[in-house]
């Protein structure tokens, strides 16, 4: 989750987001988390319903659908010594692809 003010990434503390950065808080959603229980201890867990839109958006068409914005992430798919992939995703159909 990121911050409404400053958009810096936020952490949950007794129920809330708390602001790492500039201290804004607010409170956490019934659907921002969820309790995992395991075997050694009870943790939460955040989970993000929108994944996408923590990304950002770039204009590149999208070959399926021909629209004109996309997310995109880069990730290492190959040797270390190797350029990025990037990856993009429509924001129109969710339709994802790469360029190396």
């Amino acid at each position: 989750m990121f911050c409404d003010k400053c958009k810096s990434l936020m952490k949950t503390d007794d129920g809330k987001w708390v602001c790492k950065k500039c201290d804004f808080t607010r409170d956490i959603k019934s659907d921002d988390h969820k309790i995992i229980t395991t075997k050694r201890e009870e943790k939460e867990v955040v989970i993000i319903k929108d994944e996408a839109s923590v990304f950002p958006t770039t204009k590149v068409r999208c070959p399926k659908c021909k629209n004109n914005k996309a997310y995109w992430r880069l990730e290492q798919t190959r040797a270390a010594d190797e350029p990025e992939t990037r990856i993009y995703r429509c924001t129109k159909c969710n339709n994802t692809w790469r360029e190396y």
